[in-house]
Order: C-alpha cells, then sequence, then structure tokens
C-alpha cells in the first residue's frame, strides 16, 4: 500500500464524519487534524480522500437504485 493510501485511510478511520465531497473541506480539515507540512502531500491526501468518498457515494447510490428497481419490479408483478 502507497504512502497516500495509507495515511489517507488511517485518517478516514480516525475522523470519519469530519470529510466530505468537498476537495477545499477535505484539505482544511487535514490541515486541522493532522501535521503535513507539505502542501503537495496535504493535496494528494485531500484528493484521494476526496475521489475515495465520491466513488463510495456512487456505489451506494448505484446500490440503492438497484434495490429500489427491484421492489419496482416485484409490485408491477
Amino acid at each position: 500500500m502507497n504512502r497516500i493510501k495509507r495515511i489517507a485511510t488511517e485518517l478516514l478511520e480516525r475522523y470519519p464524519d469530519k470529510f466530505g465531497l468537498d476537495f477545499n473541506a477535505n484539505k482544511n480539515v487535514i490541515g486541522e487534524v493532522a501535521i503535513i507540512r507539505s502542501k503537495v502531500l496535504r493535496n494528494e491526501l485531500a484528493g484521494y480522500i476526496t475521489s475515495h468518498l465520491r466513488k463510495q457515494a456512487a456505489q451506494e447510490k448505484a446500490s440503492m437504485a438497484s434495490v429500489v428497481g427491484e421492489t419496482e419490479e416485484e409490485v408491477e408483478e
């Protein structure tokens, strides 16, 4: 596991409710909860966390749509 993924995963485990789908907000949260001296590293972490949470939200939305689609098909039968 590379450094960005490892650190981002640890931050998401420790502070799951502080991060969201906005890159700039995540960048500010990282500045508050961790000591990251490199601006490049902070931005890479914020970008990884943002993309990870967006992918997770899209997967949840797709799974909810498939569940709703299945229940609608059952109702029609």
